[in-house]
């Protein structure tokens, strides 16, 4: 584990000794959209229906409005803490090219996420910057999820499926979602058919269709597929291109050897391996053939430095 003691207190969590772990890189490295920044060392976030905040001082890390259960249960997988960083960062550093971005992001983690969030949060990231990706999500979360109160403010979950399975298509574009809503509203209405058939309560009385949502859009099979097979039928929900697979099964499906390209993440594979200006595609398997099963942290150092950095080819 990357901490070295822990304390549990009525309502905080508190870590010690912690290394390969630095909040302000792990929340602001484009894999989250759900944390906001009180300051560099501070952050307030909702994930699996909690608000918790994080506070940072230098090795010590501080989790606010949680307690030994719920980080056992959640914050612990959710942190990725049972995982040693420093085994990571020495096998990809042994990549000189890579090294400079391995030791500028030296704190980011990879967070389990939940998948229906994640799936729902990268359609919208399609296009789209991240302040309006996390507007819109609020916003979703404000229409339909559950309401929770921390330090007398009001902050909202995502919505459980069912939950979202109520929003109409003019309801969803309401949020800011644009031309992604019609993607939203079909994801949503094919997983939410997926659950109803797995409980058997979908209402059809033909066995092929059935067969077919059960085998096509039930996000607990698809997480349990080989990387690429998962990869493939993240691909088969409207909205989902190569890119925004390679994201959800990265940040809430444990596939490790994913590696979304995207515009820096391009240019950093340009700047430091002199990969072709050619396809998305090309660069991902490029990438995928460097960096083997650990691709997905590779990924993760490339982007963080490159847009930090503004890199330019």
């Amino acid at each position: 584990m990357d901490f070295e003691n822990i304390e549990y207190y009525n309502n905080k969590v508190i870590l010690k000794n912690t290394k390969n772990f630095n909040i302000k890189q792990t929340f602001e490295c484009g894999q989250c959209f759900r944390w906001e920044k009180v300051n560099d060392n501070d952050f307030i976030g909702v994930a699996y229906g909690k608000v918790i905040e994080v506070e940072q001082k230098n090795d010590i890390i501080i989790i606010y409005n949680t307690n030994e259960e719920d980080f056992n249960n959640i914050w612990l997988k959710y942190f990725d803490l049972k995982r040693d960083y420093s085994k990571i960062k020495e096998e990809l550093s042994k990549d000189q090219l890579l090294e400079s971005s391995v030791e500028y992001g030296y704190g980011i983690r990879l967070l389990n996420q939940e998948p229906f969030e994640l799936v729902i949060s990268f359609i919208i990231s399609a296009r789209n910057s991240i302040p309006v990706i996390s507007k819109t999500i609020k916003n979703i979360s404000e229409k339909w999820g559950n309401s929770i109160e921390y330090k007398g403010k009001i902050y909202y979950a995502f919505p459980t499926i069912e939950q979202l399975s109520h929003a109409n298509l003019e309801e969803i574009q309401s949020t800011g979602a644009s031309f992604r809503s019609k993607y939203i509203y079909d994801t949503v209405k094919n997983i939410y058919n997926c659950e109803l058939a797995k409980k058997g309560e979908l209402q059809s009385n033909k066995l092929e269709e059935i067969e077919m949502i059960l085998n096509k859009y039930d996000l607990d099979k698809i997480a349990k597929m080989n990387d690429d097979d998962c990869h493939k039928a993240l691909q088969e929900f409207m909205g989902i291109g190569a890119k925004v697979a390679d994201c959800i099964m990265l940040f809430s499906m444990n596939k490790y050897s994913a590696f979304p390209v995207d515009v820096w993440v391009k240019r950093a594979m340009m700047h430091f391996y002199g990969a072709e200006d050619s396809s998305l595609n090309k660069i991902r398997i490029f990438a995928r053939n460097r960096f083997g099963e650990i691709s997905g942290f590779a990924q993760q150092y490339l982007f963080y430095y490159a847009r930090e950095n503004n890199i330019k080819v």
